[in-house]
């Protein structure tokens, strides 16, 4: 059966999901979640969330799908000690260290990966799988076909995002926000930036970045034939009546195979961005997917409709059956759940009948009054010895007996071991100046220049080094050469990458620098050593300590991090930072450069989006893909600073050219060598300093 998953923000926004049928709920507790702006949940009033759902039938997942600090480790171990003591059936986690503390505090509570970690293939769930995780969320911007074949072969469960707000980004890639205003999106801070409007090259109220609210209610029943685990609703910072609508929808839905009218009304006014989109499941991936919110009259009678779902009574959701014995020995009645716990109450030794006697559809009648609980009689079987009679308070009382007794019941779990977390082991990085990397963008950024200066590994793109096999053997003959990978790699594009990484394997290419999970395993597989860089999010000692496991050579540690964090943060592998470029702060399915022309140029041209501030933020490709790249208008720089950045303990710091002709490629390996004074109009410290909430 496909689990429907629905958005609990609050306890009202829960009992709206649990009213209006959701298999199971996610919800968060404190900060560490991505909606921090909601309402979320205590230590205490999570245990009440878990016990009313429990009862209900519906699971509880605890959202912990943010990066987290080395000095907020403890108290997420204690969050998670909690709440696996409370019977909380599944953590969904973002940050490798808060998988590895999940694994190590609650073995056998199921972790499951949270879109945030931009799984979208299947070689990304194998190695999710292999890290203990029992479930992923991939990325919304997959289509049907890549979701069918990730579920013919995955080892774990797949969930899939249904329905709500749309990024523009892929989820767990996206620095905009903190960026612009220190409030990140991989800490549950954005700002959502992405729906204000930019113009292409001068501001203009357009609103190239905001897109319309996904909707998959049609195709429930083709996904649970695919073999989808679960399908996810969006919305814990929206409200309860939004909850309770759009929950009630997706439940009709899967329940009754069909999508009427009146449902796809009731969708639209709880929320829309100019109507809803389909179009990563249905690969039309088109300017039709983009939308804005529109101020409208909110309808009364909605609103009291959606109230009245959750709030005025039970909605009946666990089926008993019930067995009554009335004899001469005595009376009693059990109660059974769905999944086999039994309850018994005895009752009072009936009476012989005076008139009329008690028959077994009579006690049936009255031990079938189950409303205004959870409790939904499905069968009743009786037994009474003729001429006896019995009260029908008596009965009453029983039947409350049973239905007390059954509801503390399914509030208990069993309980799951729980063990302390182990020490992270701190490894101690270089002392000193560390060495120098440089990344490159285009084939003119490697100037003679550059090719001369000695650095402990230059990155290249994939296409660029496949594109001139004699190149490539220079470089490779050079030395300290490694391949860049692009950041989102398709299964469909998979057979290519896979032959691009044997072919430059062959040229004696030896590293790769990935920045996505789901390109480890081919990059093993190719016989090459692992450089992680930013998209890997590395934000504490706990990630670094699992990249070691996974046998990475070296770890780009996040820019969203300051530098006392780097500083302190455990050197399991070697720490590289990017030190100076345009950082990126976006990764997008759709190409913005066609957004503005129309026309897919991205080969030929490059353009930018400003905003109303006058902020430029240039677009480059990634690797040779229509996906874009938003970048940052100001570049990072710490080149008159180098000193500060020996004191981290760092293997290599980074020079990451994307838009710089050879002329300012030249001049900026200068400036590394020989500083010039920092400009502040042109430049930025980033968010070493100031860091994100």
């Amino acid at each position: 059966m496909l689990e429907l998953l629905a958005p609990a923000g609050s306890m009202e926004a829960l009992r709206a999901a649990v009213q209006n049928g959701a298999n199971a709920v996610y919800l968060g507790v404190g900060n560490l979640n991505a909606r921090q702006s909601a309402k979320n949940f205590t230590p205490q009033t999570l245990v009440e969330a878990v016990k009313y759902c429990h009862v209900r039938g519906v699971q509880v997942h605890l959202t912990l799908n943010t990066l987290v600090s080395d000095r907020e480790m403890k108290e997420a171990a204690e969050l998670i000690r909690h709440a696996a003591q409370n019977n909380i059936d599944a953590f969904i986690v973002q940050d490798l260290g808060i998988v590895q503390l999940c694994r190590q505090i609650a073995p056998k509570m199921p972790v499951h990966g949270s879109t945030q970690m931009t799984v979208h293939s299947l070689s990304g769930v194998q190695l999710c799988a292999a890290m203990g995780l029992k479930r992923v969320v991939l990325s919304r911007e997959l289509s049907r076909e890549e979701i069918r074949y990730i579920c013919a072969n995955s080892p774990i469960e797949i969930e899939v995002f249904g329905h709500g707000a749309l990024c523009m980004c892929y989820s767990g890639q996206c620095y905009l926000s903190a960026v612009i205003g220190s409030r990140s999106g991989n800490r549950g801070r954005c700002a959502q930036p992405c729906r204000q409007s930019y113009g292409y090259a001068r501001w203009q109220e357009k609103y190239p970045l905001s897109l319309k609210d996904n909707c998959l209610v049609h195709y429930l029943k083709e996904m649970e034939a695919m073999g989808v685990a679960s399908v996810k609703l969006e919305g814990r910072m929206k409200r309860p009546e939004y909850v309770a609508t759009v929950t009630a929808v997706y439940r009709k839905a899967l329940d009754e195979g069909v999508v009427t009218k009146p449902m796809m009304d009731a969708l639209m006014t709880a929320f829309n961005r100019q109507g809803f989109t389909d179009g990563y499941y249905t690969s039309r991936i088109d300017e039709t997917m983009f939308g804005t919110r529109q101020e409208t009259t909110e309808d009364p009678q909605w609103l009291q409709a959606a109230r009245q779902s959750y709030e005025a009574g039970e909605t009946p959701l666990v089926d008993l059956k019930f067995r009554a014995v009335v004899s001469v020995d005595g009376s009693y009645l059990t109660a059974t759940d769905p999944e086999g716990r039994t309850c018994r109450s005895d009752g009072p030794r009936p009476e012989l009948a005076r008139n009329l006697p008690l028959t077994g559809a009579m006690l049936a009648q009255r031990v079938a009054k189950t409303g205004g609980t959870p409790f939904r009689c499905a069968e009743v079987r009786t037994h009474v010895e003729p001429g006896l009679i019995i009260s029908a308070a008596a009965v009453n009382a029983m039947r409350r007996d049973v239905l007390n007794q059954l509801t503390a019941l399914r509030a208990r779990r069993e309980e799951q071991p729980i063990r302390k977390p182990k020490p992270v082991p701190e490894y101690k990085g270089p002392k000193g100046l560390p060495g120098l990397t440089v990344q490159v963008t285009t084939r003119e950024q490697l100037t003679p220049g550059l090719l001369n200066l000695e650095t402990a590994m230059l990155y290249v793109p994939m296409h660029i080094l496949l594109a001139d096999d004699a190149m490539t053997a220079r470089l490779v003959q050079r030395g300290r050469l490694a391949v860049a990978l692009p950041r989102i790699v398709h299964d469909g594009e998979m057979p290519k990458f896979k032959a691009g990484l044997t072919k430059l394997r062959a040229l004696g290419v030896k590293d790769a620098l990935v920045g996505n999970l789901g390109l480890l395993l081919p990059v093993r597989e190719a016989d090459m050593r692992i450089h992680g860089d930013f998209g890997l999010n590395v934000y504490n000692s706990g990630t670094m300590n699992v990249l070691r496991s996974l046998e990475l050579a070296s770890a780009t540690v996040s820019f969203e991090a300051t530098l006392p964090q780097i500083r302190d943060l455990s050197k399991a592998v070697n720490a590289e930072l990017i030190a100076y470029g345009r950082l990126p702060l976006m990764v997008t399915e759709h190409c913005l450069i066609r957004g503005r022309t129309g026309e897919c140029t991205c080969d030929m041209a490059t353009t930018k989006l400003t905003d109303k501030t006058g902020a430029d933020f240039p677009i480059i490709r990634d690797g040779d893909s229509c996906r874009s790249v938003l970048l940052n208008g100001k570049k990072l720089s710490w080149l008159d600073r180098q000193d500060d950045l020996a004191k981290l303990g760092l293997w290599a710091v980074r020079l990451y050219f994307t838009t710089e002709n050879s002329r300012e490629v030249d001049r900026i390996l200068a400036d590394y060598l020989n500083p010039e004074p920092f400009d502040p109009g042109a430049c930025t410290r980033g968010l070493y300093l100031r860091g994100v909430e």
